[in-house]
């Protein structure tokens, strides 16, 4: 290097080619899902996967590997973006007494449309079907995703019954139960997230769920009204 001459620092990709980069990994995730989800795993192919992204095949295989590689990475990726925005649900979950069956619904609300979001109902019927192949991957999946929310959501609970709010022994027991009571029968009435809901069944199973769950946990006093209260 001459005298004056500025140092050379090494090359980095651009911010506009790492955009290029995740945008086609993105592209290339979530047409695996749909093709996954729609032939199952062992008919699904690269050639097809490839198609769908409108990629070539030697990208995907750039980019995440096998067939086998690329479904873990689609499972464990869409798992933990739908886990995120799940967990959004709880930023509304209510700590005014008198707003806590109103406030419950709500969240029950958000949480079933969570659940029944087209992804999530992809991934939860791929985990299923594919269980015995890659029962490893069942556990990390529901690791990373349903049950940090049951835990999420038994924090709240313990901290309602730590107030003297709720009548709660074992808040993840409980939030377990939340979620069967609030989200029972859709995973039937849209038969396995493959055709779409009646708002007004959503409404009565989520009310319903609710009800219980207060009769249930509900502690003595203006809190656990009846429905019509």
């Amino acid at each position: 290097m001459s005298v004056g001459e500025a140092p050379k620092t090494p090359k980095t990709r651009s911010a506009p080619a790492e955009r290029g980069r995740m945008d086609k990994r993105r592209a290339i995730v979530e047409a695996a899902l749909r093709v996954f989800s729609q032939v199952g795993y062992t008919q699904a192919s690269l050639d097809m996967i490839a198609t769908e992204a409108g990629v070539a095949k030697p990208t995907i295989y750039n980019h995440l590997g096998s067939k086998e590689n690329l479904f873990r990475h689609v499972m464990t990726e869409t798992a933990a973006r739908s886990n995120a925005k799940t967990l959004q649900v709880l930023e509304s979950f209510p700590n005014d007494p008198d707003r806590l069956r109103p406030g419950l619904r709500e969240v029950a609300h958000k949480l079933v449309d969570c659940y029944c979001d087209e992804q999530s109902e992809a991934v939860r019927r791929l985990l299923y079907a594919e269980a015995v192949r890659f029962p490893d991957l069942f556990d990390e999946v529901r690791a990373s995703g349903p049950d940090q929310f049951t835990d999420a959501l038994a924090g709240r609970l313990a901290r309602l019954a730590n107030a003297g709010h709720l009548r709660v022994e074992d808040p993840e027991r409980a939030a377990n139960q939340f979620i069967a009571l609030v989200y029972d029968g859709l995973p039937e009435l849209s038969a396995l997230g493959t055709r779409p809901l009646d708002p007004e069944q959503v409404e009565k199973i989520v009310s319903a769920g609710v009800d219980t769950f207060l009769r249930a946990f509900g502690a003595p006093g203006p809190t656990t009204p009846s429905a019509s209260g």
